[in-house]
């Protein structure tokens, strides 16, 4: 059997890591066992369209790396791929299902409705069709319709027995028929629901296994019914673990971002994300936690996905983006930080930057970056011309607070050796400076915090001497002047 899996998202809303998780699982195991991966389109609920949200989800997919063999923008034997476009199929469909008394009109109003679901709740019965059209007559029927009611076509559930099947993950799973109600299948509006759209797209697109979130488990037996009363064959199903946070909760805004491009757009990398994304709900064993690409199409099966929910760690995200980010070639970091820093940036700074000048400046970051967002905290007086702003207290930090004359006298110090350099490398400013503090009675340590805060008005930097050597000769000398001007 070929293996045809589908993602196939509505355009409510931009996709969250959720989503995305969804379609990764699906495309792993699709690449695995040399399947087919599907993208199409629920869009038949029109009332709640999001504009920009189909690009969002093809967006998403793209930047991962999840490129589908058919769907939007690509076609395949089974198109159209968006629902809306397939609606003489779904008719057709519910016409079969009535012709066969597994399906019938529905004539009740909304606020019929309301009310017999608001007796249900005063008798603390589980709210659910009270079956009122299931068995009109002909004579019945025929008043309704004259009343200019669009009907909506429900299914006619099984009031007896049990629905049961084998899910990949799951294991055997049994619904009792009289617990399920009898949901509907076509709306007033013409557009199906999603119980009948994707039972008619799974046959028609021939998909083979379908993997999806775990809280669609329960409309399960509706679908298989469905399939049962058009004489289709199901696929395997494979239900996936549900994604909490970090407190164990539902996963949330309250956890911080859930949309996969607000992650992107934080300055996460794609192969940190899909390293993340692959480990939620599947594990290669219990300790390997960096899986490259090519292993994780290698080694992923059902099998190895696991019942228990799975936790979205934002910290193991960070960590292991970190562990990426160390891992990429200087120039792909360079290129990375480029376009990071050209956006973020001040006005002030020219544009666009030396890319050759941003590639000196990554082997001093590579070490401490953890998100690209990181980069202008971390790299900004690199490029900044002029004075630099910081506070005269964070430059004289412990060992000068309220020795401003001492300060000044070691940095006045340390501009005079310094004037004299002019091979204006790592090694050589060290070789100046080091011995410069024993001989002003000062730590190593205490004298280099004070040229650093001078350079860059930061207390935390990478290293001093490697850092002068990048901002060179003339903006080291110019900001060490300027700070013993602030002491003055």
């Amino acid at each position: 059997m070929t293996v045809r899996v589908r993602f196939a998202p509505s355009p409510t809303g931009i996709p969250h890591v959720g989503n995305i998780r969804t379609a990764l699982f699906n495309w792993l195991f699709a690449r695995h066992e040399g399947g087919r991966f599907v993208l199409r389109i629920e869009d038949t609920d029109q009332t709640r369209l999001v504009p920009d949200a189909l690009d969002a989800i093809l967006e998403s997919l793209r930047w991962l790396g999840l490129e589908w063999d058919e769907g939007p923008e690509v076609g395949g034997p089974c198109g159209p791929y968006f629902q809306s476009e397939r609606l003489e199929r779904y008719h057709r469909a519910a016409d079969e299902l009535i012709a066969k008394d597994a399906a019938y009109r529905c004539y009740c109003s909304a606020e019929r409705l309301e009310q017999v679901r608001a007796e249900q709740t005063r008798r603390k019965e589980p709210p659910r069709y009270d079956r009122r059209c299931r068995n009109l007559s002909e004579a019945e029927r025929a008043q309704e319709e004259s009343k200019g009611i669009t009907p909506v076509v429900r299914f006619k559930t099984p009031l007896t027995g049990r629905t049961e099947f084998d899910d990949a993950v799951r294991g055997h799973v049994v619904f009792e028929n009289e617990t399920l109600d009898d949901f509907v299948i076509l709306k007033s509006d013409g557009f199906p629901t999603y119980h009948l759209a994707n039972v008619i797209d799974d046959h028609v697109m021939e998909i083979s296994h379908v993997l999806r979130a775990d809280e669609w488990l329960p409309s399960t037996p509706r679908h298989l019914l469905l399939y049962a009363a058009l004489s289709y064959a199901p696929p395997v199903f494979a239900h996936l673990p549900m994604i909490l946070g970090a407190d164990r909760a539902k996963l949330s805004k309250r956890h911080g971002a859930v949309s996969l491009l607000e992650y992107k757009r934080q300055g996460f990398l794609p192969e940190a994300m899909f390293n993340f994304l692959g480990l939620l709900g599947w594990s290669l064993d219990d300790h390997t936690e960096i899986i490259s690409r090519a292993e994780f199409i290698r080694h992923f099966s059902l099998e190895r996905i696991v019942k228990n929910p799975a936790i979205f760690d934002v910290e193991k995200l960070t960590w292991m983006n970190g562990v990426y980010m160390r891992q990429l070639p200087v120039e792909r970091l360079a290129e990375l930080l480029s376009e990071r820093l050209e956006e973020d940036l001040p006005p002030a700074v020219p544009r666009p930057l030396d890319r050759d000048f941003v590639a000196r400046i990554v082997p001093l970051v590579q070490e401490r970056i953890k998100r690209l967002d990181e980069a202008v905290a971390l790299t900004a007086f690199f490029f900044v011309e002029g004075s630099l702003e910081y506070p005269a207290e964070v430059l004289l930090g412990k060992r000068f607070a309220g020795k401003p004359d001492e300060a000044s006298q070691a940095l006045t110090t340390a501009i005079e050796r310094l004037d004299a350099v002019n091979d204006w490398r790592r090694d050589v400013l060290e070789g100046v400076l080091r011995p410069l503090a024993e001989e002003l009675g000062l730590k190593a340590g205490d004298l280099f915090m004070l040229i650093r805060v001078a350079v860059t008005g930061q207390t935390a930097t990478p290293p001093l001497f490697e850092t002068m050597e990048v901002l060179g000769r003339d903006r080291c000398l110019g900001r060490l002047r300027d700070a013993v001007g602030r002491l003055a």
